[in-house]
């Protein structure tokens, strides 16, 4: 028997949250200045990687 991560789908919020916080992070490459972050784009897209991938290797997040 193969032992391993077990992958569960993440919840619909943190789904949602990670597009947005993706999306948001992308908005300034396409040419929409978003003046109200004080964050990088980078550092947006890595929030929304990691909400995403602890959603989908933690059970009931």
């Amino acid at each position: 028997m193969e032992r391993g991560i077990r992958l569960t789908p993440p919840s619909f919020i943190i789904f949602l949250i990670s597009i947005i916080c993706a999306v948001l992070a992308l908005l300034p490459v396409l040419g929409v200045a978003v003046v109200a972050l004080p964050i990088s784009g980078f550092w947006m897209m890595t929030i929304a990687w990691g909400l995403m991938t602890a959603g989908v290797l933690f059970r009931g997040v």
